[in-house]
């Protein structure tokens, strides 16, 4: 029997000896760091070594005795258990022999690594951990900056002691797996110095979607702990695997975290790490850079083509020489098991939802009510009652019993790789991180509501408000002749979109992310150096990270529209350029300083007639370097553009004239340029547009209202007519023939499909390509089709 393994030693084969996370980082060892991924090295001691310890010392036949009246239902009994067990191992003496042999490895890995007492985790490994079907992770406990004989050994004793947590007793009785026959392993690996550096975790699929083709990176300042247990709100950052493998550069998200702790070594050998404040810095600059986000994300890619799964990684930066290790690797075990035959879709009464207590970042896309309870301490979860939610700072490993009976979850601080985002998806229930004040607003015993429905944002409502949930199988749709595509807007929802049968993006909307995620009119990011100090300054609190302001504009409008074409790729996305009316414009930060005062904004200054204006040429300019940041440098070339509301031929030649001076060029890497057809002029003169631009997408709203001359905000004269009127329906007709003839696509983006099902059936009879639908309409409208086509 061997009391020792060195990670180089071992494999994914060695589960039942070594437990799950050591297996993991001896295969990764001996199969990736030639293929250049790096990985601290280390030894395990051994499952046998830990059986014999039991037996050796008479603890079996004690902890059996123990845990023969367990209850994990009620809490202080588990509390109770899990107390006199840990108690018991922590006062035994570990076998002479293994003592030795862990002192022995551990002078061996000093001398490997040239430190005389090097510092290293201590961490928990247990032998039905990391089972695709039965996550433990976080289960046991792991040590930082362990140093010395004395204290490693005493860390392994605290490791075994740790696979009695009271979390890992309720989960293993709720598994169905025995107390006495899970082994533990202890891994004792070199630290990576990211406590002058950086860490965090990686999963090599969307953690909400289960959106497979994305890398999403969290990162933090100093020791990984903290992003791990939600203690810190991290960068996040998502990268898009399909184009990476190309050899390109597909950063398609970067948000900056508030940082605002991280955790360092301390001198203090009972407690060798500890919380410090960050520095403004710090809390101001991305953790990790553009080259450094590139690198994780292959590793990522090469760590899963080689488990053939999802995985869930820890990284660490290594502050003295700078390089990138990966500390940890397991199977990822939520998205992984989902039904993707079924949409699930969780639907809100919005008109009973009024007041908004607190909002964060959203932990799936599920629903759930009930009284909340703050509880602040874990050694207080005893007080918490099932069908309540749990309303804390943050959570870890000690506060699973009381999570398990919550029906949401909300928490100050954390992202969406932290203990409370991956317990909350494990269980299945709706959970709100990073609410930052939502233990303030929130009060016990108030009856609230937790909406994850909505995107990326979450919300916290008072009071129960109702909720209905649909359930969809889409493995029974059948695919039709007419391409239904979708009208999109915000990129936060596309990856979860993108499982709605769908034959691409019609529609894909920059006015939401200019509203919503860049907040600032471009003119203002451009005459930067002018703006007075006031105006500046709200700018610099939207754009930290940013010395160059327009580059924000680029990058964000890139990551936006990359995201939707990510979500989709490789079918074809349609991005329509910018099209506020001047009343939005003016709305936007600066915008008032750009923007004339309109009588009738929808007929005004707006689409195809800024962009060559010299009042706005230098901001268009700006969309086409995102568009060609998204299709040249992330590789995403399913993405073609489209010009709105072009009034005149000459416009439209000059609107691509301005393109092509940016190497914008249509037609070059298939680059397609389309055009809005929503003004009589564009029908009346199809032929001649159509010789400039690679086809037609109608915009109804706009269509009918300049065709019927009824101002569209104008809920007075709104019931006169609408699209499906005769004269409405005959430019339709004749857009969708004269198209045809000239073998020209033809699609519909406009509202009346999604709203109309016999304006659908219409557009079918005359042969349209394609019709973009809102999402919520799809599978109704493509039922519908499928039926027309078949009684053509």
């Amino acid at each position: 029997m061997k009391n020792i393994l060195w990670f180089s030693e071992i494999g994914i084969k060695d589960v039942p000896s070594v437990g799950g996370k050591n297996a993991s980082l001896g295969e990764m060892i001996n199969t990736l760091v030639s293929k250049g991924v790096n990985v601290p090295d280390g030894f395990a001691t051994t499952a046998e070594a830990y059986f014999y310890f039991l037996e050796n010392t008479g603890l079996l036949k004690r902890i059996e005795e123990i845990l023969k009246d367990l209850d994990v239902k009620d809490l202080q009994n588990l509390q109770e258990k899990g107390k006199a067990v840990r108690t018991a191992i922590l006062e035994a003496t570990l076998p002479e022999e293994l003592q030795k042999d862990v002192v022995s490895a551990y002078k061996e890995l000093s001398k490997r690594y040239n430190i005389e007492n090097v510092d290293t985790a201590v961490r928990s490994s247990a032998t039905a951990e990391d089972l695709p079907n039965a996550s433990f992770a976080g289960q046991q406990e792991t040590y930082l900056n362990v140093s010395g004989d004395e204290n490693v050994v005493l860390a392994v004793k605290k490791c075994f002691a740790s696979l009695f947590t009271d979390r890992a007793i309720a989960y293993r009785q709720e598994m169905g797996f025995s107390h006495t026959k899970v082994g533990l392993s202890a891994g004792v690996q070199k630290m990576v110095r990211s406590d002058i550096g950086s860490s965090g975790v990686m999963f090599s699929c969307d953690t909400e979607s289960g959106f497979a083709d994305a890398v999403l990176i969290n990162a933090s300042y100093g020791l990984g702990e903290n992003v791990v247990q939600g203690a810190v709100e991290p960068d996040q950052y998502y990268v898009f695997e399909t184009t990476l493998k190309k050899g390109f550069k597909p950063i398609i998200e970067k948000k900056m975290g508030s940082k605002l702790v991280k955790m360092i070594y301390s001198k203090d050998s009972a407690k060798p790490t500890k919380n410090i404040k960050t520095t403004k810095k710090e809390q101001e600059s991305f953790v990790l850079s553009n080259e450094d986000i590139l690198t994780l994300a292959k590793w990522s890619v090469i760590v899963e083509e080689h488990y053939k799964k999802p995985m869930d990684m820890e990284w660490a930066k290594d502050g003295q020489d700078g390089k990138l290790f990966v500390v940890q690797a397991r199977p990822e075990t939520v998205q992984s098991r989902k039904n993707l035959n079924v949409l699930e879709e969780y639907v809100l009464d919005a008109s009973k939802a009024k007041k908004v207590l607190a909002e964060g970042l959203s932990v799936g896309s599920k629903i759930g009510s009930g009284p909340a309870n703050k509880i602040m301490d874990a050694k207080e979860i005893n007080k918490f009652k099932k069908g309540e939610v749990l309303v804390t700072g943050m959570t870890d490993p000690d506060w699973v019993p009381a999570m398990k009976l919550a029906s949401a979850i909300v928490t100050d601080s954390g992202g969406r790789t932290a203990h409370a985002a991956i317990v909350s998806r494990e269980l299945g229930i709706p959970c709100i991180v990073g609410t930052d004040n939502g233990t303030k607003t929130i009060k016990t015993g108030q009856e609230i509501t937790v909406d994850c429905s909505a995107g990326e944002t979450g919300k916290v409502y008072e009071g129960k408000i109702p909720f209905e949930i649909r359930k969809t199988d889409i493995s029974k749709i059948e695919q039709t002749k007419t391409k239904i595509s979708m009208n999109l807007a915000d990129p936060s929802q596309a990856f979860n979109l993108s499982f709605i049968p769908n034959d691409g993006v019609g529609l894909a909307r920059e006015e939401f992310i200019i509203a919503n995620t860049i907040k600032i009119h471009p003119m203002a990011l451009i005459n930067y150096k002018k703006l007075k100090p006031a105006l500046k300054a709200k700018i610099d609190k939207l754009t930290l990270g940013y010395s160059d302001k327009t580059g924000f504009y680029v990058d964000k409008l890139a990551e936006g529209i990359g995201k939707i074409g990510a979500a989709f790729y490789p079918k074809q996305v349609i991005v329509r350029f910018s099209d506020f009316k001047t009343n939005e414009y003016r709305s936007l930060l600066g915008g008032e300083i750009y923007e004339p005062e309109e009588e009738n904004p929808m007929i005004g200054f707006r689409g195809a007639s800024r962009y060559y204006s010299p009042k706005f040429k230098e901001a268009f300019i700006l969309e086409c370097k995102a568009i060609k940041k998204v299709r040249e440098e992330f590789g995403i070339d399913n993405v073609q553009v489209m010009i709105p509301f072009c009034r005149t031929i000459e416009e439209g030649r000059k609107v691509l004239e301005v393109m092509k001076g940016v190497g914008l060029t249509q037609g070059e890497g298939g680059l397609k340029v389309y055009v809005m057809c929503e003004i009589p002029s564009n029908v009346i003169l199809a032929e001649k547009f159509l010789e400039i631009f690679d086809g037609f997408s109608i915009g109804s709203n706009d269509l009918a209202q300049l065709a019927l001359g009824l101002d569209r905000d104008n809920s007075e004269i709104a019931g006169i007519a609408n699209e499906k009127y005769e004269a409405v329906k005959e430019l339709v007709e004749e857009a969708i023939r004269v198209c045809q003839n000239n073998n020209k696509y033809i699609g519909i983006c406009g509202q009346a499909p999604s709203d109309f099902p016999d304006f659908a059936e219409f557009l079918v009879e005359h042969g349209i390509e394609s019709m973009s639908l809102n999402p919520d309409s799809i599978i109704k409208t493509k039922i519908l089709i499928a039926q027309k086509e078949k009684g053509k």
